[in-house]
């Protein structure tokens, strides 16, 4: 019996979200028995793993053909190809393509090329199906994919290729459909967010595109910006920062550390005083505004003091949710060229990283109690407020609402209304 096709998805949110675009490309061209991996380059264990989540899934699926792709398989598409277990390797931007997985129907079985990857430095636009969005209760809308900056720890450019943007009013139309489909909250998401526009006519910033949704959109009530790079800030962001109710009062900020020499070597575009401005000048512009971040440990060359900058850098920026990320060196990369830090001291740091990243969420968290939230919920127990914290409730809750709730407790990881 013929059986659709099974995914996996390894890595960030925007793998998730190509995954949704897949699934929808493989069910019209009618692929069966076949496992997709949709891979993550973004560190050598996440390549690791990948191999090792294959050799499982071969095992799970012994009938099935094993598709690999995703950043890995773009940037490594020859470490796939040698695995037994593969049958298919597809690049990252053949993936998106409709005739690739026409390639992949029953009646094409060994006619399509084994290995099926192009220079993704050729791509230059996104492909519209991408914004199509996903998520049971918060859409996300891809607006933007690639990366035009070469950070030295970073294989990313060259599985996504160079920065490409979807017009303005594509992203609006989209958002539009998804309100009218009951969505209250839509995540704006891409690789470098903040470099949206660059590559568009009269070159808008994203600032731009945030305004013209909320004011093209007058029935979405809330709107989410995903990871960005402070330093690329623009001033129409700033600026709907402090004005716009709807706009969302958390940003995940791209850091990386908080060491000028180590940000230097990373070929970072802040300084550890730009980022500590930024956080500073948001807040004053939104008084409620909450930081994630993200934060590496063990960078090559890091020393006890460097790293006891980024340590500090958690308070002096008001720091709430915080991504650590233990250094491991990529191949390809030239921090994978530079001296490197011992393993047990990167473990160490990041362990101690995340005891400063806990002890602020529990801070945000106390300070919530006795406030009243408006809380999106995503289960029946479960939402978030607009600062992200997980809201868990006594009773059930009507799901994908916008409810106001009263915060009475917190756990240390969520608030208890």
């Amino acid at each position: 019996m013929q059986s659709p096709p099974v995914f996996a998805t390894l890595g960030c949110r925007l793998n998730a979200y190509e995954t949704e675009a897949m699934k929808e490309l493989a069910a019209a061209a009618g692929v069966e028995n076949a496992v997709v991996v949709n891979t993550c380059a973004v560190t050598a264990e996440a390549v690791r793993k990948a191999r090792q989540d294959i050799r499982r899934l071969r095992r799970e699926n012994p009938q099935a053909r094993i598709i690999v792709t995703g950043c890995a398989a773009q940037t490594e598409p020859e470490t796939f190809a040698a695995m037994d277990e593969v049958d298919h390797v597809v690049g990252n931007s053949e993936k998106m393509q409709a005739e690739t997985w026409k390639g992949f129907a029953p009646d094409l079985i060994g006619e399509t090329e084994r290995v099926i990857v192009d220079d993704i430095m050729s791509v230059t636009e996104t492909a519209g199906h991408l914004i199509d969005g996903f998520g049971r209760h918060r859409a996300y809308v891809q607006v933007q994919n690639g990366c035009d900056h070469r950070c030295t720890f970073c294989i990313i450019p060259y599985g996504r290729g160079n920065s490409r943007s979807v017009p303005t009013g594509v992203v609006v139309d989209q958002i539009k459909r998804l309100v009218d489909r009951g969505f209250n909250e839509v995540v704006l998401t891409g690789v470098d967010l903040t470099s949206w526009g660059a590559d568009l006519p009269a070159t808008p910033r994203l600032g731009d595109l945030v305004r013209r949704i909320l004011r093209l959109v007058p029935d979405l009530p809330r709107l989410r910006i995903s990871s960005i790079d402070s330093i690329e800030a623009d001033p129409a962001l700033m600026e709907a920062i402090a004005t716009e109710p709807r706009l969302m009062p958390h940003l995940h900020l791209s850091l990386q550390a908080g060491d000028d020499m180590i940000l230097k070597r990373m070929k970072r575009r802040h300084l550890r005083d730009d980022a500590i401005r930024f956080c500073e000048e948001a807040r004053r512009l939104r008084p409620e505004m909450t930081y994630g971040a993200d934060i590496i440990a063990g960078f090559p060359t890091e020393t006890d003091e460097m790293f006891e900058n980024s340590l500090r850098l958690i308070e002096e920026c008001g720091l709430t949710w915080l991504h650590v990320f233990p250094y491991s060196p990529r191949p390809g990369t030239p921090a994978a060229r530079m001296p490197q830090v011992r393993g047990p001291a990167i473990k160490e740091r990041a362990a101690r990283l995340r005891a400063a990243g806990e002890r602020q969420v529990a801070a945000h968290l106390a300070g919530q109690v006795g406030t009243e939230r408006t809380v999106l919920t995503e289960g029946p127990r479960m939402g978030r407020t607009e600062q992200f914290a997980e809201v868990r409730f006594d009773r059930d809750m009507p799901e994908g609402r916008l409810i106001t709730a009263r915060i009475a407790a917190h756990d240390g990881l969520s608030l208890i209304a």
